[in-house]
């Protein structure tokens, strides 16, 4: 898994992110690179609450894959995988700011929430992979594979509640 480049986004203001958004139309898979484009890329992913992942041009010509959500300043990844875990760990958390916490802090509702949804934020990290997370927690890969499994469970199962209940539009 490509790490993210871990730079925050022009993505800061309410005005930047559209309110058109709800989860994909089978609540769990992001919208695929045919999603339509406009003035900054196109859509990758589109989640419930104004959250969404937009596939952009890095200026080597590379894709890059920026995570943009209200009251978030955005970030930019190396790849998608990476992009839509952050998401997930998001909506784990019910949302969370990085601004402020510095290059190498964590914000609190991340520590807060217990160690599978930590794994998952440190995997979004630069430089961290799963054999450097199991051997910090002394386990095994496969239950670092578990942690991830259950804050993706737990973030799609709280999309599709969102969209049941009508409180997240859905598209499709």
């Amino acid at each position: 898994m490509s790490k993210t480049n871990h730079a925050p986004t022009d993505a800061s203001t309410d005005s930047d992110v559209s309110t058109d958004s709800g989860t994909p139309e089978d609540g769990d898979t992001p919208a695929n690179g045919d999603a339509p484009a406009d003035e900054a890329g196109s859509i990758h992913a589109a989640y419930a609450f104004g959250v969404r992942i937009r596939e952009e041009a890095s200026p080597d010509g590379d894709p890059i894959y920026r995570f943009e959500a209200p009251h978030h300043e955005g970030i930019t990844f190396d790849d998608p995988d990476t992009a839509e875990l952050y998401a997930d760990v998001y909506f784990d958390v019910n949302g969370f700011q990085e601004a402020g916490t510095g290059d190498r802090g964590v914000p609190p509702a991340i520590i807060q929430a217990g160690r599978d949804t930590l794994v998952g934020y440190l995997l979004t990290q630069p430089d961290t992979d799963r054999y450097w997370i199991a051997s910090y927690y002394g386990e095994k890969i496969e239950k670092i594979d578990r942690y991830v499994a259950r804050v993706r469970k737990r973030a799609r199962l709280i999309r599709e509640r969102a969209t049941e209940r009508g409180v997240a539009e859905s598209k499709g």
